[in-house]
C-alpha cells in the first residue's frame, strides 16, 4: 500500500487566505516534493449542499471558482486528480455502508460538528422548536461522508487545519469498525497533517474573530482585488490598548502579527522594511512602544503583495480557458471514479454482499434447493 493524500473544499465561495496558510500552500509543497505515490484533491460540493440544498445555484456557481483557486495556487492535475465530489457516486454508496456502523450519539459528540451547527445556525435537536432552523440530516452526519471521501482512494494522510482533527478521529473509528466487524483489512486509517507553523493552523479573520470564515464576511480571498485587499489590511484588528505610537503594545492575539507570522520571511525586510532584519525585532519594537500600527499593516500589505500577485496572475491565465479547466476536473473526476470502484468492490467483498460474483455462494444455493 502506498502513501496517498487526499483533501478538499467546499465550493461555497472563493478561497481565501485562511485555505492558504492552512492547506493549500502545504498540498502545493507536498505535490512538488514527490514523496507521495498519489495526491487527491476534490471539490466537496455534496458537502455544501448539506447547509444549501435550498440554493444549489450557489454550489454550481463556485465550483469554478474553487477550482481556479486550485490551480492558479500551483496544484498541477499532471500530478494531483482534481476531482468533484458529487460526480463519484460510490462515495454515496459507501457513506450509506458506513453509517449502518456509527451511533447518533457518537455524532452528537463531535465538536467539530458542534461548533459547524453553531455557525451555521442550526440547533440541537433536544432544543429545537417550530421557529428555529432545522438541522438537516445530511448536515449532521457529514462526518460519515467525510469517512468515506478519505476511504475510497485508501488516504493515508489528510492535510487540514487543527479544526478538522476531530473529523479525522471519526474516521479512523469508523475504519476500525469496518474492519473489524467484516474481519478484512480493506480500509486504511488516515492520519492529519497539521501545518507545522502554528499561526497556519486556524488563521484568525480580519475582525480578530478565532476563524475566517466567508459566513462572517471577515475574509482576504486569494483572487482579492489588491486596492480591496490593502482596505482590508488597514481596517485588521490589532492591539486595543495601543492608542498610541509610543504605547507598549501586544502581539499575541493582535491579528497583524498573526498574519505575519503565518506570511513574512525574513528576506521580506530588505526588500519592504530594511529597518529591521527579521520579524523579531519588529515585535520587541512594538512590544516596548514607538511602533505604529499603521507601519505594520503597511509592512503586511508589501508581504501579501508579493505572495498574492503570481496567483492573481495565473489565475488571469486559467480564466482565459474555462472549458479546459471543467475538462480538467472531468479528468479527474472520472480517474477517482476507478479508484473508487475498486474499493467499493472490496467493500462489498468483506461484507459478504458481492451476490453475483460470490460462485460458491451460488453453488451452495443451488446445491441446497435441489435437495
Amino acid at each position: 500500500m502506498g502513501r496517498i493524500i487526499l483533501t478538499g473544499d467546499r465550493p461555497t465561495g472563493k478561497l481565501h487566505l485562511g485555505h492558504y496558510v492552512g492547506s493549500l500552500r502545504n498540498r502545493v509543497l507536498l505535490q512538488n516534493e514527490g514523496d507521495y505515490d498519489r495526491m487527491f484533491v476534490f471539490i466537496a460540493d455534496v458537502q455544501a449542499l448539506t447547509d444549501n440544498a435550498d440554493n444549489p445555484e450557489k454550489v454550481r456557481q463556485n465550483i469554478i471558482e474553487v477550482a481556479l483557486d486550485y490551480l492558479s495556487c500551483g496544484l498541477d492535475p499532471e500530478k494531483v486528480t482534481l476531482f468533484i465530489q458529487s460526480q463519484i457516486p460510490e462515495l454515496h454508496e459507501m457513506t450509506q455502508f458506513f453509517s449502518n456502523l456509527v451511533t447518533v450519539q457518537r455524532l452528537q459528540r463531535n465538536p467539530t460538528v458542534k461548533s459547524e451547527m453553531i455557525l451555521r445556525g442550526f440547533h440541537n435537536m433536544e432544543t429545537q422548536d417550530d421557529n428555529q432552523r432545522g438541522l438537516p440530516v445530511g448536515f449532521f452526519t457529514y462526518p460519515i461522508s467525510q469517512a468515506a471521501d478519505i476511504c475510497f482512494c485508501k488516504a493515508t494522510t489528510v492535510p487540514v487545519g487543527e479544526d478538522q482533527e476531530p473529523m479525522i478521529e471519526q474516521c479512523r473509528e469508523i475504519v476500525r469498525t469496518f474492519n473489524g466487524t467484516y474481519k478484512c483489512d480493506v480500509l486504511v486509517e488516515p492520519s492529519i497533517l497539521l501545518p507545522s507553523n502554528l499561526a497556519c493552523r486556524r488563521l484568525p479573520g480580519t475582525d480578530g474573530k478565532a476563524k475566517m470564515s466567508k459566513s462572517l464576511g471577515n475574509c482576504i480571498y486569494l483572487s482579492e482585488d489588491p486596492k480591496e485587499m490593502e482596505r482590508k489590511v488597514k481596517g485588521m484588528f490589532t492591539d486595543p490598548g495601543h492608542l498610541r505610537v509610543e504605547d507598549p503594545g501586544k502581539v499575541e492575539g493582535n491579528t497583524v502579527f498573526t498574519y505575519l507570522d503565518a506570511f513574512c520571511e525574513d528576506s521580506d525586510f530588505p526588500k519592504y522594511w530594511p529597518d529591521y532584519q527579521n520579524l523579531q525585532e519588529v515585535k520587541d519594537h512594538y512590544m516596548r512602544g514607538g511602533l505604529g500600527d499603521m507601519k505594520c499593516k503597511k509592512f503586511l500589505i508589501n508581504v501579501l503583495h508579493d505572495r498574492l500577485e503570481p496567483i492573481r496572475a495565473r489565475r488571469h491565465e486559467y480564466e482565459q480557458d474555462i472549458p479546459e479547466v471543467y475538462n480538467i476536473l472531468r479528468k479527474g473526476s472520472e480517474a477517482a471514479r476507478e479508484v473508487a470502484a475498486q474499493t467499493l468492490h472490496e467493500m462489498k467483498d468483506a461484507m459478504k454482499i458481492n451476490y453475483f460474483d460470490d460462485a460458491s455462494l451460488i453453488a451452495e444455493q443451488a446445491a441446497k434447493y435441489r435437495q
